[in-house]
């Protein structure tokens, strides 16, 4: 593979970041265009044809395109990691990492997403309440991580990349980290990882 994969994204997103890490992870060539979103360039109809409801991010890998970073996540590991740790092909095991992007999607989103978005970019979330999901969410995580490394299985999955952003930047969102150990040790495992690439213009928030 030649041709950097084009990753069109807001460099704050965590939705972006999540695909930027799979890309690092993976060591696969990427070029990142970044959208001025402020001025609408997420809904100019050369986008929307990437992108048809308007949302970050979108990739273009060779003329295939394709938005949603869970959808691109699955995309990335069967195209270039097929049969590998990152998505397994056991039932259960994909079962458990199937289970944790729906978690992402939803307990995720409305949660530690939603809370940054209020602080971030100034949304009109119900912060009080998306602070409240946030740590309902983080009380089930850190028992389940309790006696385990990582989300799905015993190794590293996207399970782990799409959950890891916007949970290693809750703090952005007004959420505490610090009654969270498990949770904050495997923040760092995840950080730790060759190729790791953090948030641009967003460093991590220290970590207890």
């Amino acid at each position: 593979m030649t041709t950097p994969i084009k990753l069109y994204r807001n460099p704050k997103s965590g939705h972006c970041h999540r695909v930027e890490l799979m890309l690092a992870f993976l060591g696969l060539p990427y070029q990142t265009i970044d959208l001025d979103m402020a001025n609408g360039a997420h809904k100019a109809p050369a986008y929307l044809r990437l992108s048809p409801f308007g949302l970050v991010p979108a990739i273009d890998d060779g003329g295939y395109t394709l938005s949603d970073s869970n959808a691109i996540l699955v995309y990335l590991v069967q195209t270039y990691a097929k049969g590998t740790h990152w998505l397994p092909e056991d039932a259960r095991d994909a079962a458990e990492v199937q289970r944790w992007l729906t978690v992402a999607a939803d307990n995720v989103f409305s949660g530690p997403c939603a809370a940054r978005l209020v602080k971030v970019f100034g949304t009109s979330h119900d912060h009080s309440a998306a602070v409240a999901k946030a740590h309902d969410l983080f009380k089930v995580m850190d028992a389940h991580l309790a006696d385990r490394e990582w989300l799905a299985t015993d190794r590293i999955t996207i399970a782990d990349v799409t959950c890891y952003s916007y949970i290693a930047h809750a703090p952005e969102g007004g959420v505490d980290l610090a009654p969270y150990p498990n949770v904050s040790a495997w923040l760092k495992r995840i950080a730790s990882q060759p190729g790791f690439v953090p948030m641009a213009t967003s460093p991590i928030p220290e970590l207890a």
